[in-house]
């Protein structure tokens, strides 16, 4: 056939150029004309102007132009039909074929001990073709039969969102008795198909909601910058991506290939033939460093402590989080935040109430994790990092001692600041003013370094740490906290008069009981204890342990730990600082201590009380255990409390338990209707 357009071509082409050459040389006019007048010949042309030689002129003119367009048209066609006939085949094709595409499973998310905290479940979909649009009877049959308004029915079969040809989602788990109902009247809903889905299903309920998050539908924002990212999947409006967690921070993992069906359509895109069939390919599971038990010890325990705090101690305690870490590791045990949330509600869209529910300042933000995006004062835990400073630049040592009366004036009596003691501790050593959280000691010690040759060695001990700086943490909208200096003040107040934007003793001292405008977050408190337990050695905390095969057993990537602060300590002086934080669980009060008894291993810990102006305090404990030979690192704090000894201890000591399989018996909480399974009570 290609021969022969070829040969056609070529003949049309060369009679358009023989009759263009005759038209132009093959007239039978001679160059020269005879004189009438005699019989000598003479030349013509050149002077004659007459009409009959101009209209021959312009006659071959037009000829040779139009032979020319002629021939270039048929060139023309020669090319579309020779030299690039496969590409038009190939676009030809595109406009009676259509892909069709089917969601990937996601993956699942385990916790440590391969329990299901994300899995997948089947989904009965009522889907229906566009064309089911014109029809206003079958679309409210539909309606009726869905329990949804006409005109969200409606909606739906016009949304294009999942692809022109493919069937539009109308209503997602869909009960049996619609099921049966469509499939007995197909004449009724001849373009109305049930499919069986795949979507997310939470085993333990709202567990671990913020570190795994929630899944929605892709947003503008995420098709568009995923067109930039080479080597990224595709991702097609209507896709179901991870929005928050690790369901967004392992995305390219949990997300799988979709699959794609090859249909023929006619002129008015209606199916006609399927043709071919790729199958989906589901994502990997993730195996999270969270242990589903220790998680559960510490969510529900944040419930009956806030429950306990508001009811008996008549203070709000309107949210709070909890983190435990492997120190050794970097793995992340538990993190839970209060209030929380159902994860559940996402799936198939959230509605707007729901939606306003989540986002409402009155119900605390529930989807906010207070854990790593929460900025808290510091309060007395920030202690143990001042006397480590206090030791390292000379301003203290383990002879060293101070005298509390519970007022100091170390900067003039106008100056004076009270310990939280007002009948003061006496005179007091450093680990002792550890153990008994003494403000004077601390205060004297701001003092010193405010007077020192590097009067910003609180600060360096402080990032040193990791305070200040972001941990890196594999979960997204993790916050930087702040550690204030001189230049952070100046440029921090550029409204205030000088004399108040300048660096003062009194900021020196309020950094050293973490107050004032120091901010931290809890997994940086954690992380910082982490350092005083490895003797100088962070690590960086992560909550992905491995990516599991998509076949047979094993992993094909398991997490390798890293380091992301090293600064050992001498031995004398972390001496002095655990000695300070042994006393704090077993000497400072006995009301402490009696929680700790029933506790097999020993442990050391610090509490602690923040404050900002006007608000009411945070209560804060970090506890180490073993004591001898540290391993978990765990800390707590609650919003609007009385203190951190009677708040967030209780929350460390109730997962310290769920760690060592050894509740705290002597404080029980009677707190009606508290049942995790289903996360009704958490908001």
């Amino acid at each position: 056939m290609d021969l022969f357009l070829a040969i056609v071509i070529g003949a049309l082409v060369l009679a358009a150029v023989l009759i263009g050459a005759y038209l132009y040389f093959g007239r039978s006019e001679s160059s020269f004309s005879f004189d009438i007048g005699g019989g000598a010949p003479k030349a013509s042309g050149g002077s004659d102007t007459s009409a009959g030689k101009t209209f021959s002129g312009r006659l071959k003119g037009l000829l040779v132009y139009v032979s020319a367009i002629f021939a270039t048209l048929l060139a023309r066609l020669w090319s579309m039909q020779l030299v690039s006939s496969d590409e038009y085949a190939r676009l030809s094709e595109l406009n009676r074929t259509r892909t069709i595409r089917t969601a990937a499973p996601r993956g699942r998310i385990l916790d440590r001990n391969g329990n299901e905290i994300v899995t997948n479940r089947p989904s009965l979909t009522v889907v229906a073709g566009p064309d089911v649009v014109q029809d206003v009877v079958e679309v409210q049959l539909l309606s009726n039969l869905c329990g949804m308004p006409y005109m969200a029915t409606r909606r739906k079969i016009r949304d294009e969102s999942e692809g022109a040809q493919s069937k539009r989602t109308v209503s997602v788990d869909v009960s049996r008795r619609v099921v049966a109902f469509i499939a007995a009247h197909p004449e009724v809903f001849p373009d109305v198909d049930i499919e069986e889905r795949s979507e997310r299903f939470y085993p333990y309920g709202s567990l671990a909601a913020h570190v795994v998050g929630y899944t929605g539908t892709v947003t503008a924002e995420q098709l568009e910058s995923n067109s930039d990212e080479s080597g990224a999947i595709t991702y097609h409006s209507g896709d179901i991506v991870g929005q928050a967690g690790v369901e967004y921070q392992y995305e390219s993992v949990l997300q799988g290939i979709s699959g794609e069906q090859t249909v023929y359509v006619d002129s008015g895109g209606t199916v006609l033939d399927y043709v071919a069939n790729v199958d989906a390919q589901s994502g990997s599971d993730l195996v999270l460093t969270i242990d589903a038990k220790i998680q559960e010890a510490a969510e529900r325990s944040l419930v009956n402590v806030t429950n306990y705090i508001r009811s008996e101690q008549g203070f709000p305690a309107s949210s709070g989080c909890a983190v435990a870490i492997d120190c050794a590791s970097g793995e992340v045990i538990c993190m839970a935040s209060f209030p929380t949330y159902a994860p559940s509600m996402f799936v198939g869209g959230i509605s707007n109430s729901d939606w306003d529910t989540l986002t409402d300042e009155k119900n605390n933000y529930p989807l906010f994790n207070r854990a790593i995006s929460g900025q808290y004062p510091a309060g007395s835990t920030i202690k143990t990092l001042s006397s480590l400073a206090a030791l390292e630049y000379g301003l203290a040592d383990g002879e060293k001692t101070w005298n509390c009366t519970g007022w100091w004036t170390g900067f003039g009596e106008e100056y004076g600041m009270y310990c939280y003691l007002k009948t003061g501790h006496g005179t007091i050593d450093l680990q002792h003013g550890i153990t008994m959280s003494c403000d004077v000691v601390f205060y004297e010690i701001g003092k010193g370094f405010y007077y020192s040759s590097d009067p910003e060695g609180l600060q360096k001990t402080y990032r040193k740490f990791g305070l200040g700086s972001y941990t890196g943490i594999d979960l997204p909208s993790e916050e930087l906290g702040r550690v204030p200096d001189a230049e952070w003040k100046w440029n921090y107040f550029s409204d205030a008069p000088d004399d108040s934007r300048r660096w003062q003793g009194g900021d020196c001292c309020n950094i050293a009981i973490g107050q004032g405008d120091m901010l931290v977050t809890t997994l940086q408190m954690v992380c910082a204890y982490c350092g005083i337990a490895n003797n100088g050695h962070i690590m960086k905390p992560h909550v992905l342990k491995s990516v599991r095969a998509a076949t047979g057993e094993g992993s094909v990537i398991d997490y390798k730990p890293e380091m992301i602060h090293e600064c050992p300590e001498p031995e004398e002086n972390l001496d002095i600082v655990t000695k300070g934080l042994e006393g704090v669980v077993y000497e400072e009060s006995w009301s402490q201590t009696v929680h700790w008894n029933s506790l097999d291993v020993k442990v050391m810990g610090k509490t602690g009380t923040g404050q900002m102006a006007g608000e009411y305090p945070i209560g804060w404990f970090v506890g180490i255990a073993p004591a001898d030979k540290p391993r978990y690192v765990v800390g707590a704090s609650i919003d609007e409390v009385l203190e951190g000894a009677q708040s967030g201890m209780y929350v460390v000591r109730d997962i310290m338990g769920a760690i060592y399989d050894q509740p705290d018996t002597l404080f029980t909480y009677n707190v009606p209707g508290a049942d995790a399974s289903d996360g009704s009570y958490l908001w």
